[in-house]
């Protein structure tokens, strides 16, 4: 555990999100070695299909992503506070949640999965392995939210480097597996969705197990669990806006791959495969965000807003740096990095054109998602929902809808609309910081709880 209240706040916030950065290039890891080993070993159907299912499967789960984030921000105030006892409970309520929000998301998942890809005019052809992936994957669910579950409570508490360690392990795991499954078993996309939640089912026990040993406020036992409901009505009150936000992201990358899948299969698998890259390329600023977030929790929890505006100020400086150098690399290797992914030639030409639009703008993606990630952290989630809605739905998916059409741009039109949607977001929330009521959201002060 760290206290984040104390100390330079850049050399706090930068040793914080090193560790949860190499934790979610790990975690992104586990989508790109699916995809490598899909595409290279079965086929540009077969990666189309398991980039489709992505998401879905964060449709499916973004809500209790986001309703999770609140408890996590309650757990930093609170431990920010020095409350050592509302943030068992907290920890306490949070899993009960978990667990049976995790049985209800599976089971309605894998009856509305067929449903879904016929929603999304999915071709025919890649509906039989998106399926099997989906479903296979959603029959694991616990294990994830078990294990993000507990990765953000730790993070709350100011640890990022546990989490890290059982996230390595995990994707270690599920690279072997995945080259077991696959080449030496042709278990196909059923070989890659089984080899992920085997990997994250050894993650969350694994780190339950040492938790219970060695951890002094982390510890999992169903025979001492009790559910709080007045920490459950303030996680609610953060983390419902957050889940709503999370789900308008989530369907709003549904209504892309609609859009995608109106340019045909090679589109679908360009889109897919380049979306990793995309991924990991967003890592910094995210990793940077929440890492942001928490030190914001803790220091308003300490009664300590005057470190705040320092933290974001040096969080900015660290993410604008690092995403220049990513712009550098994604637009000038773009077609080398999609040969990681396929040998398909008009796949090729399409993801790299993907990678070099974007790629150009990341740094108005690091600036909305800091901001954002201050904002979170002082408990202030329900205006960020608004804006997040804002950009999304009324900026990106019209743009994308409108500049894809063939007297426009075709297909590069969809990725002109992602940083138009960023940039809507860059300056809500700038004006939205200026304002200042954040400042007022935060649940619990020093030596107070507010009510």
């Amino acid at each position: 555990m760290k206290d984040l209240s104390v100390g330079n706040e850049g050399r706090l916030i930068l040793k914080f999100a090193i560790p949860m950065l190499l934790g979610n290039v790990f975690q992104q890891l586990y989508n790109v070695v699916d995809s490598v080993v899909v595409g290279k070993y079965i086929g540009k159907e077969a990666l189309a299909a398991v980039g489709t299912s992505s998401p879905i499967i964060f449709l499916l789960v973004s809500f209790i992503i986001g309703v999770t984030m609140g408890f996590t921000i309650v757990v930093s105030q609170y431990f920010g506070a020095k409350q050592l006892e509302n943030v068992k409970r907290a920890i306490n309520t949070l899993y009960i949640f978990m667990f049976f929000t995790s049985l209800v998301v599976s089971a309605a998942g894998i009856m509305l999965s067929g449903y879904i890809f016929r929603m999304i005019d999915l071709d025919p052809a890649i509906v039989p392995d998106a399926m099997i992936f989906l479903n296979i994957f959603l029959s694991g669910l616990i294990f994830l939210f078990g294990y993000n579950g507990t990765s953000a409570i730790l993070r709350g508490l100011g640890d990022s480097r546990t989490p890290l360690y059982f996230l390595v392990g995990s994707v270690v795991l599920n690279i072997i597996l995945d080259l077991i499954f696959v080449p030496v078993f042709h278990w196909g996309v059923a070989g890659v969705a089984f080899a992920t939640v085997i990997s994250e089912a050894c993650a969350f026990v694994s780190q339950i197990i040492y938790l219970n040993r060695y951890h002094q406020v982390v510890k999992f036992s169903l025979r001492d669990m009790k559910f709080d409901r007045e920490i459950f009505r303030k996680s609610i009150r953060i983390g419902l806006p957050t889940g709503f936000q999370q789900t308008f992201v989530a369907a709003g990358m549904v209504a892309l791959y609609w859009i995608v899948n109106q340019h045909g299969i090679d589109a679908n698998a360009a889109y897919s495969a380049a979306g990793r890259i995309d991924n990991f390329a967003a890592m910094p600023a995210m990793s940077f965000a929440v890492a942001l977030s928490t030190f914001v929790g803790q220091n308003m929890g300490a009664n300590r807003p005057d470190r705040v505006k320092a933290g974001l100020r040096a969080t900015l400086i660290m993410t604008g740096i690092v995403s220049l150098v990513i712009s550098l690399i994604t637009v000038l290797f773009g077609n080398t990095l999609m040969h990681i992914f396929t040998n398909d030639a008009v796949v090729i030409s399409i993801g790299g054109d993907y990678l070099r639009i974007i790629g150009s703008f990341y740094i108005l993606f690091s600036i909305m998602f800091t901001i954002n990630g201050l904002l979170r952290g002082a408990g202030d989630t329900l205006v960020p929902m608004f804006i997040s809605l804002f950009s999304l739905w009324l900026i990106r998916i019209p743009v994308a809808w409108y500049l894809s059409q063939k007297n426009a741009l075709g297909v590069d039109g969809i990725w002109w609309s992602i940083p138009a949607g960023w940039l809507a977001g860059v300056v809500l929330y700038y004006i939205y910081y200026r304002m200042g009521y954040w400042k007022k959201k935060a649940v619990v002060k020093y030596g107070t709880i507010i009510k």
